[in-house]
């Protein structure tokens, strides 16, 4: 391992490096940071000196990165995010006067759920504070909140991260949803017609496994076919409205949908376990004043849901 002197070193490169790696591009990297593309050329050669890596090489698709290049995404954009941060010196958020933008990931069923709610808040207590809603990865989750990339991740279930706190703010229900005039549906729905209408599946990661009406056939001996698996929950609602399909999802989902759409609610014919949706945050920003307050909105919206 080399020994490198920082004071040898222009930290101002750490910048360059860590929006190259977010671009993979020469060019857009320098239109970001607003100087010539022969600039960060320069820059991208004194980078790949002191690292003895080329980082970034001409792929398919455009410019890849290295693995050793890989390697630094996460520590260097912790460490930057660390030394904004002392930089800013914020021992307290006046949301009154803020113009901050927060980051946070939701999937589309939360988004739509949490925002109105969150909005009213953040109208009356932080009129000018915005917001970035970008989707919920559970794979990438931890390293966006460890990074600074994602402020305050939202979702009924996060992957065990190191690092990252959770918690658990909101307890919700399932329920079965059908089409008005379903001709397969009464005013309940037993287990046999349960099993054996096409259903419709939202799995946000694409996998689609053994969920939870699967595990609660199985104990019966039964088995659903998934006529149609999609990622979206905000379609679900209105496939199930012009077919057979039977959606089992959120109560609080179906229930806004209802309002506008021509399906029913229906109790499932067996006891599903509730779950509930919270917040993830990462550790170093426990006792951030600005991170504090924005988990204490969602926290506030997702009650008022």
């Amino acid at each position: 391992m080399r020994d490198i002197d920082l004071t040898q070193v222009n930290l101002n490169l750490l910048v360059y490096l860590d929006t190259l790696l977010t671009e993979k591009s020469v060019t857009r990297a320098a239109h970001r940071l607003g100087i010539t593309q022969s600039a960060m050329s320069h820059n991208l050669r004194q980078l790949r000196d002191i690292f003895g890596d080329p980082l970034l090489v001409r792929g398919k698709g455009g410019m890849q990165p290295t693995p050793r290049a890989e390697q630094l995404v996460l520590p260097l954009r912790s460490g930057l995010q660390s030394l904004r941060r002392t930089l800013e010196g914020e021992s307290t958020f006046d949301a009154a006067a803020s113009t901050r933008r927060f980051v946070l990931a939701a999937g589309d069923a939360v988004a739509m759920l949490l925002l109105p709610p969150l909005m009213e808040r953040l109208q009356e207590s932080g009129p000018n504070v915005d917001l970035d809603v970008v989707p919920f990865d559970g794979r990438r989750y931890a390293g966006q909140l460890e990074t600074g990339e994602v402020d305050v991740a939202i979702s009924a279930f996060f992957p065990d991260a190191p690092a990252v706190r959770m918690r658990k703010q909101r307890p919700a229900s399932f329920v079965c949803v059908v089409r008005e005039g379903h001709p397969a549906v009464g005013e309940t729905l037993d287990l046999a017609t349960w099993a054996r209408l096409p259903h419709v599946l939202v799995s946000p990661q694409g996998t689609g496994g053994p969920g939870i009406v699967d595990r609660a056939l199985a104990k019966h001996g039964l088995e659903r076919r998934v006529a149609v698996r999609i990622r979206y929950f905000l379609a679900a609602p209105l496939l199930v409205s012009r077919t057979d399909l039977v959606l089992t999802t959120t109560r609080a989902l179906a229930e806004m949908f209802a309002v506008d759409l021509p399906v029913r609610l229906i109790p499932p014919p067996v006891e599903l376990p509730t779950f509930s949706i919270g917040t993830a945050w990462h550790e170093r920003v426990a006792k951030d004043p600005a991170n504090v307050w924005i988990r204490q909105q969602v926290a506030a919206a997702l009650k008022a849901i």
